[in-house]
Order: structure tokens, then sequence, then C-alpha cells
């Protein structure tokens, strides 16, 4: 799939906000840093597209990208932030809540994890979020440029025991690296498939 059109729709503070043309999406979410601005950049073939930060915590609206006037990606605020408010920290839950509940064009959740550091408490608990909502996920390791090459696969071994432990099976997955854009064509092809799979 080419991403010829993509195009920033408009940032939401809550669902009801949200585009209303029936057009499927498909979400992405992740702890702080994650690298979450810079795949949907890579993704959309454009440097600028979403707005990258060092700072945590950047994202706090639901933000819509209009693809080929098609369908959209969305990018969420993230979770698991240490540094931002008691506040804050409620508004993102709620924002999450309200969103996988009642998006209905929703196809997927692109559940981004770093590739270099352990399952956390909270991706476990985002995972079991995501289930019970009846909510379809797959898993996107982030910054594997941050590895050798030939650590990858022994850490992609580590990460699927890790989740073994916790699941039966384990959902699709893919690896990724923004700044070398490897696997970016493979998540063009996913998203491809689902909506051939789902406009139908």
């Amino acid at each position: 799939m080419k991403m010829i059109n993509s195009v920033f729709e408009k940032s939401s503070k809550n669902v009801n906000q949200c585009p209303d043309n029936k057009l499927l999406e498909f979400a992405l979410v992740g702890r702080s840093n994650v690298g979450k601005s810079s795949l949907i950049n890579s993704l959309l073939n454009n440097k600028s597209i979403a707005k990258t930060s060092s700072k945590p915590g950047k994202t706090i609206l639901i933000n819509h990208f209009r693809i080929n006037d098609t369908f959209y990606i969305v990018d969420l605020p993230g979770y698991g932030y240490a540094t931002i408010s008691k506040k804050i920290k409620k508004d993102i839950k709620v924002i999450h809540k309200n969103y996988f509940k009642s998006r209905k064009k929703l196809l997927y959740t692109f559940l981004l994890l770093d590739i270099r550091h352990e399952i956390q408490k909270r991706d476990l608990e985002f995972m079991k979020f995501l289930s019970k909502n009846y909510c379809p996920f797959v898993i996107v390791f982030t910054k594997s440029d941050k590895l050798k090459a030939g650590k990858i696969n022994d850490q992609i071994k580590k990460l699927k025991k890790e989740l073994l432990e916790y699941w039966e099976y384990l959902p699709e997955m893919f690896v990724t690296s923004s700044k070398n854009k490897i696997g970016v064509d493979t998540i063009h092809e996913f998203i491809e498939s689902c909506l051939k799979k789902f406009s139908n």
C-alpha cells in the first residue's frame, strides 16, 4: 500500500469530538517515549506530520490522520508516564476507556513496545484491557536500530517467552525501526490486507 495522501485532520480532547465520517481506523498506543510519533512519520513517509519530542507525555489528545481519503491512523495518548500530574493521568485513562469502548470503526490497535526493554506491568495491563473490550491488537516492537543485528532475534525470543507466561496465544508481531524504515512496508501490507477484508 502506498500512503499517497496523508493529512492531519484534527486533534480531539475527547471521543465525542472525533471525526464521524465512518472511515475505518488503526490506532497506535504505547508507553512513554516508545517512539509512537516517529513510527507514524515513517508509516506516512512524512518527517513532521506527527510532532516528536524527547519529553514524554507530549500527546494528550486523540490525533486523527486521514490516509488516501479511505482510513485513519489514530495517535492516542500514551500510558505509564511517571512525571505528569494525577489529573492528566486520569484524563488519559478516560480517553482510552471511552475510545476503545465506543469507536466502532476501529479495526486494529498497534501496541508499541520498546524492543530493548522487558515487558512492563503496564503493558500487560493494557493488553488485558484491549482484550476485555474485544479490541484486536498487534504488537509493534520499536527502536530495533538500537540493538545489534545479531541480537534482535534473541531479544524477540526472550520477549515472546515473557508474554507466553501470561498469554496462551500471541498476537501478530512486527519489528520496526523508524530511523532505518525497518518493518514499515510490512505494516503497510498488514493495513492493506485488513482494509480489503473489512471494507467489503
